[in-house]
């Protein structure tokens, strides 16, 4: 033993050393990050009012307590502070024809009709059939569900087309709020749904992106908390059950922004704002929470499933690109309808076009996509793939298989895919090609200042505002037709 004590010292002396050198090494790795950072973010245009005004919202507890009739009236005052705040102060410089806070814009958000950055609830004709409640993406706006809500209005139901806090208003909104604010609103709606219909009639709840984390989010909790709403239905449009790696570190990337002197630290992007229903610039705080949520739903679905109550989670409709840039096709495949139950649930895939004129451009991954994300029949979920008819065509069929069987089912799709689109994306889907401000072929009826769908940019680069990977990303969906069907399968005809 006294042999021992020597060499034990000089384990602990080594040991010291190990970690001090570990902590020396991430010290360095983080200050070279800050280091870069802080160079990095000195570039690029200044931060604009939009970016540090912050209108005041419910705090959660206040979302706890209020009903759609208070959330409608702080809305409200939101967006009148924007109006004094933003629109009212704009300098000389910022007074130009795309800006969506120049109160002479073309796109300025309250000449239009209807305002689609604010909440808003379609009645049906008659008696109501049900409710159902729509959440929208992350820098989204209630715009992306106008077609759905609309499909759902003329079936009977009413539909509450929710704006999440920190939405509708000024990218820097989205510098203060929390995903915790985005479930307690989630769950405002649900009981403003409920309340609505009464105790004997379905409500459903539609998520798009972001939106889609919240509903499953909801659902599951409801699981847990017989208060809360449970839904009948679930349908989720791009769902962000998991998002890319980099989100994981993005609270890093905004560490600069600590001081004053680097304050656009705390923003990713930093874009003119031209689109009159979504924010262009993103903050590093957003990016953060749409992180943090992912895991917390991921928790939660693991959770449930350890101790087998998914069996009580409704139906689960999914449409999902396998392209997408922005949550991960593998995670709504495996860590969302892999664990589900044999409950109905379909999972909708829209694969590449492999007749794309592209499509010798596209990377291996990328045209491989399909066959590495699907697992192989038998499911436990229906899967419906919609994909070329044959390699040289650009006509499309539905591949169908029911859950639990091998034996795949194939009908026509009358829809073409259009021969210079090589995929959909994950902003696409909730829109058909017709939508005034996304549509590949815009309706000219359907104005809002702006077409964003069908710009084919072509020049030198440098010289953009935005890049070029923005200009490219298929805005519409041209299944809508199909996506429109499965979505209105099981409701009442239309009135």
């Amino acid at each position: 033993m006294e042999r021992l004590g020597p060499l034990w010292r000089g384990t602990r002396s080594t040991v010291r050393r190990a970690v001090k050198l570990a902590a020396l090494l991430a010290l360095t790795v983080v200050a070279t990050i800050f280091v870069v950072r802080a160079v990095d973010s000195q570039r690029g245009p200044p931060l604009e009012p939009w970016h540090t005004f912050v209108p005041k919202e419910l705090s959660r507890s206040e979302l706890d307590k209020a009903d759609l009739a208070q959330y409608l009236r702080a809305e409200d005052a939101a967006r009148l502070a924007v109006r004094e705040q933003v629109t009212a102060k704009l300098p000389p410089a910022d007074r130009v024809r795309f800006n969506r806070y120049y109160d002479a814009s073309p796109i300025y958000p309250p000449r239009f009709a209807q305002d689609f950055n604010r909440t808003y609830v379609l009645e049906p004709k008659g008696e109501p059939a049900g409710a159902a409640v729509f959440l929208h993406g992350l820098t989204d706006s209630p715009y992306s569900h106008r077609h759905l809500a609309q499909l759902y209005a003329d079936r009977g139901f009413i539909a509450i087309v929710l704006r999440l806090p920190g939405h509708g208003t000024v990218p820097g909104a989205l510098t203060r709020t929390d995903y915790e604010d985005w479930i307690a609103a989630t769950r405002l709606a649900m009981r403003e749904a409920r309340k609505r219909v009464g105790p004997g009639k379905p409500v459903h709840v539609l998520g798009y992106s972001n939106g889609g984390a919240l509903a499953l989010m909801h659902a599951l909790d409801a699981l847990d908390d017989p208060a809360l709403v449970r839904p009948d239905r679930i349908v989720l449009l791009s769902p962000m059950v998991g998002v890319t790696e980099f989100a994981r570190f993005a609270g890093l990337a905004g560490l600069p922004a600590i001081f004053p002197a680097f304050a656009k630290a705390a923003w990713l992007n930093i874009i003119p704002e031209f689109n009159p229903f979504k924010y262009n610039s993103f903050p590093v705080h957003a990016a953060r929470q749409s992180f943090l949520l992912t895991q917390a739903l991921q928790a939660n679905i693991e959770r449930h499933s350890r101790a087998g109550r998914l069996a009580g989670l409704a139906p689960v409709l999914t449409f999902q690109s396998v392209l997408d840039h922005t949550v991960s096709t593998r995670a709504v495949i495996e860590q969302l309808h892999a664990r589900l139950d044999d409950n109905g649930s379909e999972l909708v895939l829209f694969d590449i076009n492999r007749n794309s004129t592209f499509e010798q451009l596209l990377t291996r991954r990328a045209d491989t996509a399909l066959s590495r994300l699907l697992p192989p029949a038998p499911r436990r979920f229906r899967t419906a793939v919609i994909t070329n008819a044959a390699p040289d065509s650009n006509a499309v069929e539905i591949r169908e298989t029911l859950a639990g069987a091998t034996q795949e089912t194939v009908r026509p799709i009358s829809a073409p895919y259009p021969a210079d689109v090589y995929s959909l994306s994950h902003v696409a889907l909730p829109f058909p090609l017709s939508d005034g401000l996304y549509g590949l072929e815009p309706d000219p009826a359907d104005a809002f200042g702006i077409r964003l769908g069908d710009i084919a940019a072509r020049g030198e680069y440098g010289s953009l505002v935005v890049g070029m990977d923005m200009l490219v990303r298929m805005s519409s969906n041209p299944f809508f037709p199909y996506l429109a069907e499965r979505v209105t399968a099981g409701l009442p005809p239309a009135r």
